[in-house]
């Protein structure tokens, strides 16, 4: 990883307290007037120190999050020629050069934010704060240790940044092996878990959003160096915590799919941990995603650029759906449209001052013109008064404070139903059979019930669920670590092509019989399951390219 992120930026964090924060969504003060040995001296400031956690040094991967998460994954369109779509990946790419920034960038946060409070905290301080702010930071950090790890595999464990710095060490420092980064995720969140609270302040990480958590990563680490079947001790603790969460947080569901993703819906009984974006006056504290996935024209500011950013066809035939039907939308599942917008489509809450937004192909504000006749929905807020009537502030150019839910609810319940299926072929486990039919029927009104489930069934729930979020192509790796070629086997089989002429068909200008299927699928050689390092990392520390070294966990307190 860069010098910049392992040195730099902790140096950034020693002293944040001297430069302008962002303003976030606990309305936090500035902290200009003080110093770091005069900071951290009342519950207030504590709270304040770990805030910007929750947007800013996250802001550099929404990028990647989105190209990563879903354009390799399938769920959304850039076009046959890129990397992230055809899997040719290189060391070059600015968005992954950004990813890996963002993310070293937010371990060394929290790694000074908790040495910080270790040895600056007041005695004014509570413990009930000091075990809370502690606990955020550590869910984070073990957040984005998960991040890595789907990502790159075998990655530095850098639990002192401050170590580092006094060594000059940051340019020869070793990948410890996979299975030690699952065992410090673990380990981080097993802290977290014993210092939050179960009720947290509206909108910030709790116990019950760090076992959220807990029971993803140990559903995935289930697979890791496994041939067929998982390890069953860890799907029987994946189970556990994601029953502790169901049963015990007292959330649910919110009953409206698409108001998930509204901005009067930042904070909600789904949103278990969320980036939690502002408009101000610091950059790097708001959502930017709308620009790169609204439409040319969307909003008033001219900074959606999107229009050919489309969503897979793949995609649409799972929900039923057929861009080359004017006519007919299937829409019983009320994700399909929450999800993808296709001709027709309204959208009450776009352009309400407007009457609503029509996704309709001739329309002199917006330009349209991607080839899967289908574009993107989540992450949008629409225009101007949109934001206004969510939130009471107006929105900015690439800047909303639209919140990114990086762990919902629904997606413990699946982890739930999955952990229970485990090794089997099918379950009719009554909890598990809950959970699953609990987030199917939300969308699906009038559906009968599962009274069986199989693996097919819960994987192909959680792409509808969670398509768009940033989210499905770690589904994809936690297959490949126990059953790789099953993996290629679906990967290969999307159809992630395009149809030609459906621009001229949808404005009346051709016949429908001159619309045809551009297919393009992946190359199945292509597909490999670890992303390669950034070349700056690479430069920066020679090491990345050696194999990887057993971590030694004496050297830490935990």
């Amino acid at each position: 990883m860069k010098i910049l992120n392992i040195k730099s930026l902790a140096l950034a964090a020693l002293l944040m307290v001297g430069a302008t924060s962002c303003e976030d969504f606990l309305n936090r003060p500035t902290m200009d007037n003080y110093t770091i040995d005069g900071f951290y001296q009342t519950d207030e400031q504590c709270f304040q120190a770990v805030n910007p956690i929750y947007n800013s040094p996250w802001y550099d991967f929404q990028r990647g999050f989105v190209k990563i998460g879903d354009v390799l994954a399938g769920n959304i369109f850039y076009g046959t020629d890129n990397g992230y779509q055809a899997f040719i990946l290189k060391s070059s790419d600015d968005d992954l050069r950004n990813a890996s920034a963002s993310l070293w960038s937010v371990n060394a946060y929290c790694n000074t934010l908790i040495e910080n409070l270790n040895l600056k905290a007041g005695p004014k301080v509570s413990k009930t704060t000091l075990n809370t702010v502690k606990g955020e930071a550590l869910t984070w950090k073990a957040m984005t240790y998960f991040y890595l790890v789907r990502i790159w595999g075998a990655v530095p464990i850098i639990h002192n940044n401050s170590e580092i710095i006094a060594n000059n060490n940051s340019n020869s420092i070793y990948k410890n092996r996979v299975e030690d980064v699952y065992t410090y995720i673990v380990k981080t969140l097993e802290q977290a878990i014993d210092l939050l609270p179960e009720e947290n302040q509206p909108g910030r990480i709790d116990k019950y959003a760090a076992m959220g958590l807990m029971a993803k990563v140990y559903l995935t680490k289930s697979g890791y160096g496994q041939s067929g079947t998982r390890v069953q001790a860890d799907l029987e603790k994946a189970a556990y915590y994601a029953n502790e969460v169901i049963e015990k947080s007292g959330r649910i569901l919110t009953p409206e799919y698409s108001d998930i993703f509204r901005l009067k819906n930042n904070i909600s009984d789904e949103s278990l941990i969320s980036w939690r974006w502002t408009v101000g006056a610091q950059w790097t504290c708001q959502n930017s995603l709308q620009s790169d996935l609204g439409l040319n024209g969307f909003s008033e500011f001219a900074d959606t650029w999107g229009t050919w950013a489309g969503i897979t066809i793949d995609l649409q035939n799972l929900f039923g759906e057929d861009a080359t039907n004017k006519t007919t939308r299937i829409n019983n599942d009320d994700r399909r449209k929450a999800t993808m917008m296709m001709l027709g489509d309204k959208y009450e809450y776009f352009w309400s001052d407007k009457g609503g937004f029509t996704y309709n192909w001739v329309n002199g504000d917006i330009t349209y013109g991607v080839g899967t006749g289908s574009n993107v929905v989540k992450h949008l807020v629409g225009n101007n008064n949109d934001h206004v009537i969510g939130i009471g502030s107006g929105m900015d150019r690439m800047a909303t404070s639209l919140a990114t839910h990086i762990l919902r609810l629904a997606d413990v319940y699946l982890v739930y139903a999955e952990a229970v299926l485990g090794n089997g072929a099918s379950t009719s486990d009554a909890k598990a059979l809950a959970a699953f039919n609990a987030v199917r029927s939300r969308s699906i009104n009038g559906v009968s019930p599962k009274t069986s489930i199989t693996f097919d069934d819960i994987f192909n729930e959680r792409r509808k669920e969670l398509a768009c979020e940033g989210d499905n192509w770690y589904d994809f790796v936690r297959l490949s670590y126990y059953n790789p070629e099953l993996a290629k086997d679906k990967l290969a089989a999307q159809e992630r092509g395009s149809w030609n002429n459906i621009d001229a068909y949808y404005k009346g200008e051709a016949e429908a019989s001159t619309v045809t299927l551009g297919s393009w699928k992946v190359v199945r050689s292509n597909i490999v399951f670890t992303i390669p390092f950034p070349d700056t990392d690479l430069a920066a520390n020679p090491r990345l390219s050696e194999d990887p070294v057993a971590f030694d966990f004496s050297s830490i307190g935990y």
